[in-house]
């Protein structure tokens, strides 16, 4: 089913969560076993993240050096027909842009379809480590929206063969990103509620933003998109801090603010596992005043881990 149906449908506000794929080696045991302490709560749908390839330096026998890629958390089309054949829940996978042509998008979605997916969450996606400027492949999307227009044109039964006739159109529920703190490669925050506008314009049918810690940020960034004419459920992304660490690399991963009040608190923690419960305990009034506020969904970023998610979600659901 498609999320927006699923939203329609819902008498209240919905809980759902975003795994990563396993690293290469491992087997879809690891997946299920980061999902199954949350299936209690009934997740409305999972979604399923993809991270782009990686590439070392090899030395050569002459001195120089080979670039070679390869892709750490491969399958993603699998592990969605996984859980939806082990859960009988709807799965959202993430598309990107980055290393992939617009053919092998194409025929990653002619099997998504073919699996009966209904969602996917289109992205551009993040640089290549070591490397400062996105660069697409070759016959590659260049960015989010122009990958929007790609899954668009399948769904009107236009593929990329122009000799094709009478082609399936697929049916794909479209979502998007969005940054309550501004995307870090925005000069402004109106520019990037700009290219956000596009982003809806072009077709795509509800938002999941960035994490955040601040809700008077994302009620404040919900109120701006709705009064720009965006009319689309918005959904919050919602991830507990559990180190002291985090302090330092969420800012700087993601560009995010994180609260005085809640950085005093952690400050104040003598490990790592006081940190977590503070973090718990942050993430639970999050969700519960998300909650009141009306919210559509509560997304959390569980990451396979979910002992955390349960210990919120056994006080919000």
């Amino acid at each position: 089913m498609k999320v927006t149906d699923i939203i329609k449908n819902a008498k209240d506000t919905l809980f759902s969560i975003e795994i990563l794929p396993p690293l290469k080696g491992k087997d879809i045991k690891s997946v299920y076993s980061g999902i199954d302490p949350l299936i209690e709560f009934k997740p409305a749908f999972i979604d399923v993240t993809y991270h782009r390839e990686e590439f070392v330096l090899r030395k050569r026998n002459d001195g120089g050096f080979d670039k070679v890629y390869t892709r750490k958390r491969p399958g993603t089309v699998a592990i969605c027909a996984a859980l939806m054949n082990h859960y009988k829940i709807d799965t959202v996978p993430h598309l990107i842009c980055g290393g992939f042509s617009k053919e092998e998008t194409e025929n990653a979605l002619i099997e998504l379809n073919f699996l009966g997916v209904d969602n996917v969450l289109v992205l551009r996606g993040d640089n290549v480590k070591n490397e400062s400027n996105f660069i697409p492949e070759h016959d590659g999307n260049k960015d989010s929206i122009e990958l929007l227009k790609q899954v668009k044109n399948m769904n009107n039964g236009i593929y990329l063969d122009p000799d094709l006739e009478n082609a399936t159109p697929s049916n794909f529920c479209i979502s998007v990103s969005g940054y309550p703190e501004k995307h870090y490669e925005a000069p402004n925050m109106n520019s990037d509620l700009k290219w956000l506008k596009a982003k809806i314009d072009a077709g795509a049918e509800y938002i999941v933003t960035q994490m955040f810690f601040d809700n008077q940020k994302f009620l404040n960034f919900v109120k701006t998109v709705k009064d720009m004419g965006i009319d689309v459920p918005i959904i919050p992304g919602i991830k507990p801090i559990t180190t002291k660490k985090q302090l330092s690399i969420l800012p700087k991963i993601f560009h995010i603010d994180i609260p005085v009040e809640l950085t005093n608190e952690i400050e104040k923690c003598k490990d790592d596992k006081a940190v977590k419960q503070v973090g718990i305990e942050w993430a639970i009034q999050q969700s519960i005043e998300l909650k009141n506020a009306g919210t559509p969904v509560l997304h959390y970023y569980t990451m396979g881990l979910a002992e955390t998610t349960k210990q919120i979600a056994s006080k919000v659901f």
